[in-house]
Parts: C-alpha cells; sequence; structure tokens
C-alpha cells in the first residue's frame, strides 16, 4: 500500500475513533450526572429495583472498556504511522495560475492594431504626474480575452523599447506576493535574485535600482483587491524618472482602482473576423490547400461560436489539429458544449470558466473543493497509486463530462461502481489509459451518456451487456483495448451510435446486424470473419451495404475471408464521406496461388471507392494488377502498396495529379519505366510549330519510398533531359516537387535517373543496396558522387 494512501486512511480513522471516544465519554458523563441529579431516588428504590443499579454499573464498565480499547487502535495506528515515517500533508486550497512572461507569437496574434495603437500612445505620452512619479494603466477585461497578448505587444513594441531605459515583467497572480514581486523586479534589473526574504530590506533596494531611470513595469494578471498589499509594494517605485510607467492587467475593475490607475482601457471582445484568423492560423497549421478548401466553412462556423474571445479562438484551433476528418469538425461544431447563445462578457467566467475544474490528486483534498463541486460541470481528475480516490466527486452530481487519469491507479476498477451511480446527468466518459478489466454493469444506468472513450484501456476483457441500453450513445472508443476480443451482440441497438472507433483493437469481428446503425459516422475498422467459430454471430461486408453515411478512415481486414458478392454488396463507391481507405487482404487461406490471384483481382475490382478519396493502403494483395479503377482517384494524395508480391506491373501513377506520397514496400515489379511515369506516348506526339505542350509526371510527389523491392534492377531515365524543348517536342518536368527519396534494401537496383536526383530533394536515404552505394557514397569514391552532393541531407548505410 502506497504511504500517502496508508497515511490518509490511518489519519480518517483515528478521526472516527476519537468521535466515537468522545460520544461514548460524554453519554457517560450526562449518565453519572443523571446519576447524582436522581441519587435520593436510586437509593430509596435500589432494594426494590437490584436491576437498575446492576445495569449501571455493566454500562459504565462497557464504556471503560470501549475507552481502552479505542486508545490501544490508537496507539497502534500512530506506531504504524511511524514505522513507516509518515507525515500528514494537506491539500492546498490554491489553484497555482499559468506563469506569463513577455515573449509570444506575435503572427497568431489578429484584430487588436488600434488596441496596441492605444496602449502604445498611453505609454509613450506626457506623464500626468508634475514631478517625479508614475502612472498607472490598466487593461481590464474578462478571461481569455487577450489582456496579456496586448500587454505583450505594447512591452515588445520598437517605440515602446527604446523611449524606457528599463523593461521588467512580472506575472503577479493569486496571491499577491510582495516579497517575490520585489525579487522579480530586483533580478530583472540587477541580474541576481537578492539572498533576502523580509520586505522591508527589498523594497530599498528596489527603489535605489531604479532611482532617476525610466522604466516601464508589467504588473501581469493581478487579482488583490486589497489596497494593503499595493500600498507595502508603491512607494518604493516612486524613485523612477517622470515618464515612467505601471502596466497592469486585470479582469476586475476594483483592482484597477485599488492600484490607483491613471488611464483605465477596457478591452473588447474581437470581430468575428478576427476570431476566424486566429482560430484559422492554429487549427489550419502545415494542412494542405485540398484540406483547407474542405473544412473552412465549418472552422468559420466554429470560430463563430467564439463570442469574440481570442484565447477561445486559440484554444478550439489546437483542439482541431488533430482532427482530420469533415465529420470530427461537424461533431465540433453540433457540440452542446455551445448552449450558451446569449452570454453577455460578464457572465463569460461565471457560465464558462468556472464549470470547468482541472484541481489532480495533489489539490483534490475535501477542503479543497467541497465550497464548488456541486457546480462544476466538466471534471479532470489525475490519480496516482500514491494517492487514493477522491471522495468529493460524490458531491458532484452534476457533471456532464468526467476524465479520469488514473495513472496506473490499482483500485481504480474497485472504485468505479459507486461513482458510476453518482454521476447521474453526465454526458462524456473518459477513462482512457486505465488498467480496469471491466466496465461496471452500473453504466447501463447512464441514460444521458453520449461519449464513452475506454482507447488505451488495454486489460479491458469485455463490455457488459447494460451497455446496450444507453440509448443516447453516440461514440464508443476502444482504440488499443488490445485484450478486449468482441463487442457485445446487443451493440446494434444503440440506434444513435455515430462514431465505433475498434482500430488496433483487439476485436475479431464486427457483431451481425451492425448494418442497422444506419447513423455511424465513422467506422475505423471492419473486420471480415470468414469461416470459425464466431461465424455464426459475424457480420459479412454487405453489412457495410446501408453505412453510406460513414467517413473519414475505413480499414477492412481480412477481405480474402469474405466472398466476392459480399463485396460487391458493400457498395463502397457511394461511401461519398470516405477519405482514407485501408483494403487488407490478408487471411489464413489454404487456396492455391493461382486462385487467389483471379479471386483478389475481382474482389479488388468490386471493392471500387468514392472518387473524392485522398488516401489508399493496399496490403497482402495477391493479384497481378492494380484494379482499373485507380487512375479515376484524382483527389488521391496518397497511396501505399505493402507486401503485393504477384504485382508486376505499375498503372501510370505519374498521372494521379494530386498524389503528394508515394510508398511501394514489397511489391513484386522488377522494372520502372515511363509506362510507369505515365508518359510513354509522350515522344510520338505530333506537335504542332511552335505549339508549347507540356506534360508533368508526378507533379505534386514530395515523398516517395521505394522499400524491400528485392527484383528490381533497372529505374529508365528518359532520352531528353528535364524541361529539354524545342519547337515539335512536348517539354517533359518529372516529379518537380520531390523533397524526400528513400530506397531501403533494393539489392539489385543499379542506379537512381537523373530525372530523379535533378528534382529540389532535400533528403537522400539509401540503405541495403551495395550498387548505390558504391555509385554515390563520397567515401567509396562513387562515381556519381556528384550528382547527389547539393543535397541537404545524405544517409548512404
Amino acid at each position: 500500500m502506497a504511504e500517502p494512501l496508508i497515511s490518509l486512511l490511518l489519519e480518517r480513522l483515528a478521526t472516527v475513533l476519537s468521535q466515537q471516544v468522545q460520544k461514548e465519554v460524554n453519554l457517560g458523563k450526562g449518565d453519572a450526572e443523571e446519576n447524582i441529579h436522581n441519587q435520593q431516588k436510586i437509593r430509596c428504590s435500589f432494594l426494590g429495583s437490584p436491576c437498575f443499579c446492576l445495569n449501571h454499573v455493566v454500562r459504565r464498565r462497557a464504556i471503560a472498556l470501549k475507552i481502552k480499547e479505542v486508545s490501544e487502535k490508537l496507539d497502534k495506528i500512530a506506531n504504524e504511522r511511524a514505522s513507516y515515517g509518515l507525515q500528514i500533508n494537506r491539500a492546498t486550497n490554491e489553484i497555482q495560475r499559468p506563469t506569463t512572461t513577455p515573449f509570444f507569437d506575435e503572427s497568431s496574434v489578429s484584430g487588436r492594431d488600434g488596441d496596441k495603437k492605444s496602449v502604445v500612445s498611453v505609454l509613450l505620452a506626457e506623464s500626468s504626474q508634475e514631478t517625479h512619479g508614475v502612472d498607472v494603466i490598466s487593461l481590464v477585461g474578462v478571461g481569455g480575452i487577450g489582456k496579456t497578448t496586448l500587454a505583450q505587444l505594447a512591452f515588445n513594441d520598437a517605440e515602446v523599447t527604446a523611449h524606457f531605459e528599463k523593461k521588467i515583467w512580472v506575472c503577479v497572480s493569486e496571491p499577491f506576493d510582495e516579497v517575490r514581486i520585489a525579487k522579480a523586479i530586483l533580478e530583472q534589473l540587477e541580474g541576481s535574485t537578492p539572498n533576502v526574504d523580509e520586505l522591508p530590506a527589498l523594497l530599498p533596494k528596489v527603489s535605489q535600482s531604479i532611482n532617476g531611470i525610466r522604466v516601464f513595469l508589467v504588473l501581469d494578471d493581478v487579482w488583490t483587491e486589497n489596497h494593503r498589499h499595493w500600498e507595502q509594494l508603491k512607494p518604493s517605485l516612486a524613485s523612477c524618472a517622470r515618464g515612467s510607467r505601471i502596466l497592469v492587467t486585470t479582469r476586475k475593475g476594483i483592482v484597477a482602482t485599488v492600484m490607483g490607475t491613471n488611464h483605465r482601457i477596457n478591452i473588447e471582445t474581437l470581430s468575428d473576423d478576427a476570431c476566424r484568423s486566429i482560430f484559422n492560423h492554429v487549427a489550419f497549421h502545415d494542412r494542405s490547400k485540398v484540406e483547407r478548401e474542405r473544412l473552412t466553412d465549418i472552422g468559420n462556423k466554429i470560430a463563430n461560436k467564439c463570442k469574440g474571445l481570442p484565447l477561445a479562438a486559440k484554444v478550439l484551433g489546437g483542439l482541431m489539429q488533430s482532427k482530420r476528418t469533415r465529420e470530427e469538425w461537424e461533431d465540433v461544431l453540433s457540440s452542446e458544449l455551445w448552449g450558451l447563445n446569449e452570454v453577455d462578457k460578464d457572465q463569460v467566467e461565471k457560465e464558462i470558466f468556472l464549470p470547468l475544474l482541472l484541481m489532480d490528486d495533489n489539490n483534490l483534498g475535501e477542503a479543497s473543493v467541497q465550497t464548488s463541486i456541486q457546480r462544476v460541470r466538466h471534471l479532470s481528475i489525475v490519480i496516482s497509486n500514491e494517492t487514493s480516490f477522491p471522495s468529493s466527486i460524490h458531491g458532484a452530481k452534476g457533471l456532464r463530462s468526467l476524465l479520469i487519469d488514473s495513472n496506473g491507479y490499482r483500485w481504480l476498477g474497485a472504485t468505479l461502481p459507486a461513482v458510476i451511480k453518482q454521476l447521474i446527468c453526465i454526458r462524456s466518459l473518459n477513462l482512457s489509459g486505465s488498467s480496469i478489466e471491466e466496465i461496471p454493469k452500473e453504466v447501463g444506468k447512464l441514460m444521458h451518456l453520449r461519449h464513452l472513450n475506454l482507447e488505451g484501456c488495454r486489460k479491458l476483457v469485455s463490455l457488459p451487456k447494460t451497455m446496450c441500453d444507453l440509448c443516447n450513445l453516440q461514440s464508443l472508443d476502444v482504440i488499443r483495448c488490445w485484450s478486449l476480443k468482441e463487442l457485445p451482440q446487443a451493440i446494434v441497438k444503440l440506434i444513435n451510435l455515430r462514431h465505433l472507433c475498434i482500430y488496433d483493437s483487439g476485436v475479431a469481428f464486427m457483431p451481425k446486424g451492425i448494418g442497422r446503425l444506419t447513423c455511424l459516422r465513422t467506422l475505423d475498422r471492419f473486420l471480415v470473419c470468414g469461416a470459425g467459430e464466431n461465424e455464426s454471430k459475424a457480420a459479412n461486408l454487405r453489412e457495410l451495404k446501408n453505412l453510406d453515411g460513414i467517413g473519414g478512415s475505413l480499414e477492412i481486414r481480412n477481405l480474402q475471408g469474405g466472398g466476392i458478392e459480399d463485396a460487391a454488396e458493400a457498395q463502397l463507391k457511394n461511401k461519398k464521406r470516405l477519405l482514407c481507405l485501408e483494403l487488407n487482404f490478408d487471411s489464413d487461406s489454404d487456396s492455391d496461388i493461382s486462385n487467389l490471384a483471379l479471386e483478389n483481382n475481382i474482389l479488388i475490382e468490386v471493392l471500387q471507392p468514392p472518387s473524392d478519396l485522398e488516401r489508399l493502403l493496399i496490403c497482402w494483395y495477391r493479384g497481378i494488377g492494380l484494379p482499373n479503377w485507380m487512375m479515376a482517384l484524382t483527389r488521391l494524395q496518397e497511396l501505399r502498396l505493402f507486401h503485393c508480391s504477384n504485382l508486376e506491373v505499375l498503372p501510370p501513377l505519374g498521372r494521379l495529379p494530386n498524389l503528394e506520397r508515394l510508398e511501394l514496400q514489397s511489391v513484386g515489379v522488377r522494372r520502372f519505366d515511363a509506362g510507369f511515369l505515365g508518359i510513354e506516348k509522350v515522344g510520338n506526339a505530333n506537335i504542332n510549330e511552335g505549339e508549347d505542350a507540356r506534360v508533368i509526371a508526378f507533379p505534386n510527389l514530395k515523398r516517395l519510398e521505394i522499400l524491400y523491392l528485392d527484383e528490381v534492377e533497372e529505374w529508365d531515365g528518359i532520352e531528353r533531359r528535364v524541361g529539354e524543348e524545342d519547337a515539335t517536342t512536348t517539354s517533359i518536368f518529372i516529379m518537380p516537387q520531390l523533397r524526400e527519396l528513400k530506397i531501403y534494401n533494393c539489392s539489385l537496383l543499379r542506379a537512381v535517373p537523373d530525372y530523379v536526383l535533378a528534382a529540389p530533394l532535400q533528403v537522400l536515404d539509401i540503405t541495403g543496396c551495395p550498387n548505390l552505394r558504391r555509385r554515390y557514397k563520397k567515401e567509396e569514391n562513387g562515381e556519381d558522387w556528384h550528382k547527389i552532393s547539393h543535397i541537404r541531407e545524405v544517409y548512404i548505410h
């Protein structure tokens, strides 16, 4: 048992026992007083009532024995605590606010140019003080509106920097610690922190350090309403030169008054355009043009929900960075967290910030949350084996979302049933990464539950049947639940289920009837069962037919175990929202190779995806050619072929206009030629004199990986140089945007054509290719080293 947990248990047991002792003693004391008061009556009736006296004596003896027993228990507890060397540490009531600095990313700021000019103007204006002194400027506004950002803009302004001799930034926050603030000022003025902890000794040093100097001091995030705090510190700042400024940021107007503000600037919310700009800057960072076009309209609607708060725009933008599909963005847009439609700015913190409680195992003591836990709507708890599960949560009956980061906490499974019983209003329950082995059957009572996240619960072996009673459940995530072998058969009752995520889990088949879940928008994996012990309760491919709403990514595994008719009935081409498709043909089939190749050729043809597909992965395919629909995927950005050993000829992939990444691993191809580039007929084209004709092969390819192609010897070049043209021929450009080339374990490959090496490569990685090593490695005096010497990163192993 962990030491802090033992300490807490012992302390509580001692308290309970002490209270019981006091109760018994008080009871005995009351009996004694009553005995004295009625002494005469007792004497008179003694002979007539011998049982009364006997009962009284027996009761007092029982009290004495109880006191002795409790005393011995307390001694034992004290000795046990001493043997563990434990100390009692009570949780703090203080919430540690994040520390701010003057450094920030100015490119992410939008809509504050006018406010910045106003602040800078006041900073550089003539002082309102007649003699030496310092003006106080306060920036006032609700949380998340951008007060700190505006202070940072002013602090880093070139004119401001030139105007003041010294600039100082102090994050004040709570509590208002005069000693810490004085030390921070001295450290930035003198470059070192004085080894003094007494305020009377620090303040003269502050006064001396700024004497006669024009100073700009920022006090960020001030909360104190106690004027005495500021009165102790302010006189030491009066010795600075005229024109010095103190810039205060605060959420409270009364703080501005307490600080003796000369200029108050109320920060207003941003325009919708500015919020959209901030949101887009974060959410669309490092995304392709295609993704921006697909998601911008939804992103604008999400940004409009931020009520003009730049912090909300940044946080939401960060949230959306990891969401790739349109469906995920639509889910955020439709989230019930946006239920507060009319929130005036004075209520923003009360209605939005206060219901969020993040308070971990170090600050979830009873005293710290008992006054606010009933108001909390969204709670995140971090616990570990060294602490007990906080009982305070039992008072949070209004919780809408709960995230428990158990960090390997061994007793979570035993605690969950009692906790779940209290969550009568819960909408979202996140137990991801916990060590639980089963979900309590009590979960079936959470009738409002919309989202259940069990991702990474690697020991989870089963889901209760009662979970299938959750008629409002919209998302279930069991990704990386490796011990979970199947889903409950009754899961088909969850008619409102929109997102079912089972990727990389132990689930071996899809439950029969899953095709009835027509509200599904996410189904990241479909496992074909084929023959076996689960065949009677497993769905086949044709159950995908009615699930045309699914989008994002879909992996179909064990395709060889499904029939061609079932695959045709799946009608993948109607899944218009699908962006990423993985076709995995791996199975335990014992069919002979010739039959397998023919079956795979037919099977892959009937699995035609929608034309807007962006990523395609084909694994363990035994066919001899790729399907006819491949070249119709004009929006395809990524194509990866793994373990396609019978595939000897590739289609003209160079004609795919948006392909950015191509990976060929363990493919049976023997040669790369003009047909692969899609330019085999260009040399015979009839071009009129003076006509400018251009052909670009792989116009957007940025990353090319050729791995474990044991049969490849030749990678053909073309007869003329890239870009060469005359009056009667066509200009040919090949891979004009290629940045990265990896070639692994292609032992027979003799050379890389010049048109590839002439591309704007930044990374060339060659491993396990002896012919290429001898040809290009500088240390081996490779004859073609000069052709790759310009590449920034070259790795030849």
